[in-house]
């Protein structure tokens, strides 16, 4: 009745009602956000892999200056013919403290993933697929002794060897860059355009520059683009465009072997 009928204490009442029912509603909704945190992220993820088989560099047309007969349909409005399809996945288990270091996915044969395909997450190269089951993969990371990938310098453009020497899994090793290359700490290593699994990607930055007297090359300590110890969801590439020319190199061998 107090409340009722006193224009004064019935506002002080609201005020303090609102308070409280406000509060709880901010932590109602604070516990519904953290729930539904997952299922952001797994939407985020989705988005990603459709924007990333949007992007321009996942075209590419043959070079030529004469007709050329399209025996297939192009995927572009432009005409481009489609070379790189992105495929995402979740990390099913993760090892980053052996010598050589694996990767599971929960993707394998019976969503397209093949033996030879590169993976790589949203900050960089990640691996390249090894061995699959119909579905899951398992994935060769960088962080694996026998790994070796084609890098080059994003400024300059030499091309040199990626590897690990299982030391560190915080660093990798960049072999065979000419010392006549000017490098600075920080600059940005990418995947080659002869490394045919990937589309243009980051492996790391340089964080060290380690010239040898005896050799003509530097050796360069690399920070790697992917943390490897969180990782997630990861992409598998696929490079359409591969076996095409798997197949006349091979066939260029056997002629002139012959």
């Amino acid at each position: 009745m107090l409340f009722r009928y006193n224009k004064f204490h019935e506002a002080a009442f609201m005020n303090v009602a609102k308070e409280v029912t406000g509060g709880i509603y901010d932590k109602v909704s604070n516990t519904e956000y953290y729930f539904h945190l997952k299922r952001t992220n797994d939407s985020l993820v989705q988005e990603n892999e459709r924007l990333r088989n949007m992007m321009v560099t996942n075209f590419e047309n043959p070079d030529t200056t004469s007709f050329m007969a399209k025996d297939t349909v192009p995927y572009d409005t432009l005409g481009h013919y489609r070379k790189f399809l992105w495929r995402e996945a979740k990390v099913s288990n993760n090892s980053t403290s052996t010598q050589n270091n694996y990767i599971t996915i929960h993707r394998g044969e019976n969503q397209g993933v093949r033996k030879d395909m590169g993976v790589v997450s949203g900050n960089g190269v990640v691996g390249v697929v090894v061995n699959t089951s119909a579905n899951y993969a398992t994935v060769m990371s960088l962080l694996h002794r026998q790994n070796r990938l084609l890098g080059s310098l994003k400024k300059t453009g030499e091309t040199g060897t990626v590897q690990w020497t299982g030391d560190s899994p915080l660093f990798l090793t960049l072999i065979n860059i000419p010392k006549s290359a000017k490098i600075a700490r920080g600059d940005t290593v990418m995947t080659s355009q002869y490394a045919t699994r990937f589309p243009p990607s980051v492996i790391g930055t340089v964080y060290n520059i380690v010239e040898d007297p005896s050799t003509n090359f530097y050796t360069l300590t690399l920070r790697p683009a992917t943390n490897f110890f969180s990782l997630n969801h990861v992409y598998v590439v696929e490079n359409l465009q591969a076996e095409e020319q798997k197949k006349l190199e091979e066939a260029t061998k056997k002629k002139f072997n012959e």
